[in-house]
């Protein structure tokens, strides 16, 4: 792996979960990493785990709040050169029962958001003839799920979304990729046993096994096997890895 000392990285969505993770393995590879979230606690705790970390309020759903975010941390410390759009949100309900407020929320933060957070980036990554961006997609963006469908038609919104871009900027240095996580150890993840067992008349752990069951493996993704991924993308011999939805959920998708 290269040294990103010099770069300048964006990660929405990087108070917790694979977010921080990801933030994490970027400022120990030397890129001044700025994350974004709506919870200030979170972003502080991220933050504090390294000095290369810094962290700034902002909502992907919101334009503004996105471009006040890039003009503050880019006149602090540079255009960004690597952007990864990682923040996300989902619910469960039968599709017969989803609300139009709930699905235009599912699509405004997985979707419209991730699309938000890298257009701006774009023009300063063709004039500096680099850039990175990595979509946090899922394994819903490859294949479908029950009782999720907003989500799984987002995540499947911003495969597409990768591969459009990647054409767009394939002769400017700039790469664009989807990675693809499987069920992960996330805050995400126990919101959603949360909801099953209380929809449900499974235990906390019987839940649990049946969502690992998912994955060959018979186990849930780490965080930090979804940095490693970015960081490849990043900081590692891939330019010609563009356009791409790269899973790591053990066997379950390819």
């Amino acid at each position: 792996m290269r040294s990103l000392a010099g770069k300048h990285a964006l990660v929405t969505g990087g108070g917790t979960g694979i977010g921080a993770a990801i933030a994490l393995a970027l400022a120990q590879a030397g890129a001044t990493v700025t994350i974004c979230g709506r919870r200030i606690a979170e972003l502080k705790a991220s933050a504090a785990r390294h000095d290369n970390i810094h962290m700034q309020v902002a909502d992907v759903t919101d334009e503004a709040s996105l471009h006040q975010l890039y003009r503050d941390a880019e006149a602090a410390r540079g255009s960004f050169a690597i952007v990864i759009a990682n923040a996300g949100t989902a619910e469960s309900a039968p599709a017969e029962k989803i609300s139009r407020a709930l699905w235009d929320q599912i699509i405004a933060v997985n979707l419209t958001g991730a699309f938000l957070s890298v257009q701006p980036a774009l023009s300063a990554m063709r004039e500096q003839k680099w850039g990175r961006i990595v979509f946090i997609a899922s394994t819903a963006g490859l294949k479908g799920y029950a009782y999720v469908a907003p989500y799984v038609a987002a995540k499947h919104g911003v495969v597409g979304l990768a591969r459009a871009l990647a054409i767009e900027t394939a002769k400017a240095g700039i790469t664009v990729n989807a990675i693809c996580p499987g069920f992960a150890e996330t805050s995400m993840l126990e919101r959603a046993v949360d909801r099953i067992v209380a929809a449900s008349k499974r235990s906390e752990g019987e839940t649990r096994s049946a969502l690992e069951a998912n994955n060959p493996q018979g186990r849930f993704i780490k965080p930090e096997e979804v940095a490693d991924a970015v960081m490849w993308l990043c900081a590692g011999d891939s330019a010609a890895i563009t356009g791409q939805a790269i899973s790591v959920s053990g066997g379950e998708t390819w």
